[in-house]
């Protein structure tokens, strides 16, 4: 107690029972043996820090302890295990469910730890520090090239030191290319071997990069690119299709799909439709621009060097042609819906079945005249009547369905006043006659006959002389253009209604 009568009480050690203060000693007693011995005596029975996980981890059975040093590395380990795994949650977040992961294992303050109740202890096989299966660094030749003196010399060019250089290079290969565990292997590649390797992944680069490119920016056989396959799923969202089921044929310039229509609020839409994607590479049909640039329609927005335009322009003119032909009432496929260059259709056909072509279907002598009649009047509607020359007719592009003769594929066909309109028309006429010939139709007309009946030119035939008859042909375009660039370029000659053809020899002069 002291002198104001208050009884000092000792402050409770939170660290436990606190040891007696042993008293004060001199500067002589501290330097005596007696006292350097008892030091050691009471050093020797803490553990050493070399070996930290012997006893401080059962240490925590113990309630309380008088040695500072070993309070200081319980907690200093207690502290490192909560930090890895503090530091093992946060990697865990970090990388979640991805394939690449980030390892933390750097940070980690490793210290030798058992018996944890945690499952987020068990062992990271990311911890590649001490992987017993991990490669270890090939040895690597100095600057100057070799190693050691005398008989001992290793040069650069060293077999064994060579291979195992090369190997470590396969790491360099592109992601795709598994080269395995060589390293760990101790694998030994040969110049020629590893020269061929490396060969071939610079061409399985370069081929799936040309692979990639074409898959991306053009539409393939069978196949839309990704912005054509939007184009119809927005179709469909949108409920113009019910689904689209396949696809049905492939050309040159299109590739043709079947679905079921769904509706419009304009028009309704045919239960079966069919869908024309024209292809967005020109790799298979370079020549479009003779069809295109000096039609006078598409003459002013013709862009050769953007083909997407180009093949928007192509639909476009397909759609124009066949609402001509649809007001003439020439059989051929109803325009549902334009969209860029797809272009929906009315499906001629039943049941998912497309019409047969005329060249594969099977006809009795009488079905086939009248087949090569009825193609005899639709070229001549088509060409007097909606003022169009087909330039792509043949047995291919007439389709026989209920006993009649349907046109399609229009899209590259062309008005008469066309510098090459009656080339093409001339063409026409050859491919029908030949294949009605080859059929065995008696009525048939020669390529010069039908030339005349459609077009009503009355060119004389003499003896059936092509040259002559194409000198004609040519003769009669020239003329044909300078009368159109006088009257201007969207005039031109139409038939009368008397049957009179629309452009007469002679009329320029």
């Amino acid at each position: 107690m002291d002198q104001s009568g208050i009884t000092a009480v000792t402050p409770k050690s939170p660290w436990g029972s606190v040891a007696p203060v042993p008293p004060a000693c001199s500067l002589a007693d501290v330097m005596s043996e007696q006292l350097a011995k008892q030091l050691e005596e009471e050093n020797s029975h803490f553990p050493t820090l070399t070996d930290p996980g012997a006893d401080l981890l059962l240490s925590d059975e113990v309630s309380e302890t008088t040695s500072d040093l070993m309070l200081a590395q319980m907690l200093q380990m207690q502290f490192d295990r909560e930090f890895d795994d503090q530091l093992r949650r946060e990697e865990k977040k970090f990388n979640g469910d991805s394939k690449v992961s980030i390892s933390f294992e750097n940070y980690r303050m490793v210290h030798p730890y058992e018996d944890s109740d945690s499952s987020e202890d068990e062992v990271d096989w990311q911890d590649t520090r001490h992987d017993p299966y991990r490669a270890e660094k090939p040895q690597t030749t100095p600057r100057r090239g070799f190693t050691g003196k005398g008989k001992n010399i290793t040069t650069k060019h060293d077999e064994v030191t060579c291979g195992r250089k090369n190997t470590a290079r396969m790491d360099n290969f592109a992601p795709e290319v598994h080269v395995g565990d060589g390293l760990g292997m101790d694998l030994k590649l040969s110049n020629q071997v590893f020269n061929s390797l490396k060969q071939h992944c610079y061409s399985e680069q370069r081929r799936s990069a040309r692979l990639h490119d074409k898959k991306e920016h053009s539409t393939a056989e069978q196949a839309v690119d990704p912005r054509t396959r939007l184009l119809m799923y927005k179709m469909v969202n949108a409920g113009v299709l019910e689904n689209i089921n396949g696809c049905i044929s492939t050309g040159k310039e299109s590739v043709v799909f079947h679905a079921n229509g769904g509706s419009l609020e304009e028009q309704p839409v045919p239960d079966e439709v069919v869908l024309k994607v024209f292809k967005t590479t020109l790799n298979e049909f370079k020549n479009r621009d003779r069809y295109i640039k000096d039609d006078y329609r598409f003459i002013d927005r013709f862009s050769k060097l953007n083909p997407r335009k180009i093949i928007r322009l192509w639909a476009e003119k397909e759609m124009h042609n066949l609402s001509r032909m649809k007001k003439a009432e020439i059989p051929c496929p109803e325009v549902v819906l334009l969209k860029k260059h797809i272009l929906v259709m009315s499906f001629i056909g039943e049941d998912h079945v497309p019409a047969p072509k005329l060249k594969d279907v099977t006809l009795s002598s009488e079905d086939m005249k009248s087949a090569f009649y009825q193609a005899l009047h639709l070229m001549q509607q088509l060409y007097q009547e909606c003022n169009l020359v087909h330039a792509d007719l043949s047995e291919y592009n007439m389709l026989w369905h209920k006993g009649k003769v349907w046109l399609i594929d229009v899209s590259q066909s062309i008005e008469p006043t066309h510098p090459h309109a009656l080339e093409f028309l001339f063409r026409d006429c050859r491919n029908v006659s030949t294949f009605f010939q080859k059929r065995g139709v008696m009525e048939a007309m020669s390529a010069y006959e039908l030339f005349n009946a459609v077009s009503g030119l009355n060119i004389p035939i003499g003896e059936e002389d092509e040259a002559e008859f194409m000198a004609e042909i040519v003769a009669l375009e020239k003329r044909n253009e300078d009368h159109v660039q006088r009257r201007g370029k969207k005039s031109f000659p139409v038939a009368s209604r008397g049957g009179d053809p629309p452009l007469i020899p002679g009329a320029d002069d």
